[in-house]
């Protein structure tokens, strides 16, 4: 087992960097093979960090720190699972799951039925293992130009 310090923090606005890049780095480094060098290149459309302030200004962010370090979070609003990216480096270790914990509780307050959310392709079976099950495909369009990307929709 791991003796790395590991913790859990609601996002702070001063995280919106970090939180941007863990997410450039988790599609630069884990969906390699599921998209084209193209489609990963132009995924963040024309976000900056400031996109991240706004949406850790809604509360419902959480961060996981492994030594101190943002390593990757987690958001969700009722009903939905909306975003958990993780640095490749911490793929694999359990913390995703963790993060996917923390989403599931947060998209169920205030909201019964099934837990939605799109998954990329490179991350169905992290899901699948979990418990969602696919209820179809379709594409993630940031209305910012790029390619499309497709993604599964999946609920719990």
């Amino acid at each position: 087992m791991s003796t790395d310090d590991v913790s859990f923090r609601p996002a702070r606005p001063d995280d919106a960097e970090t939180v941007f890049n863990i997410t450039k780095a988790s599609i630069a480094g884990l969906a390699q093979g599921c998209y084209s060098p193209l489609q990963i290149e132009n995924w963040m459309g024309e976000r900056t960090p400031r996109f991240y302030e706004d949406l850790i200004a809604k509360g419902r962010m959480t961060v996981c720190l492994r030594n101190d370090v943002v390593v990757g979070f987690v958001d969700a609003e009722p009903g939905e699972v909306t975003r958990l990216f993780i640095l490749p480096e911490a793929a694999g270790s359990g913390l995703g799951q963790r993060l996917l914990d923390i989403g599931v509780v947060q998209a169920r307050l205030g909201h019964t039925g099934p837990i939605r959310l799109e998954a990329t392709i490179n991350a169905e079976g992290f899901y699948r293992r979990y418990g969602f099950r696919s209820t179809g495909r379709g594409q993630f369009s940031h209305g910012l130009g790029g390619e499309p990307i497709e993604i599964v929709y999946m609920e719990l």
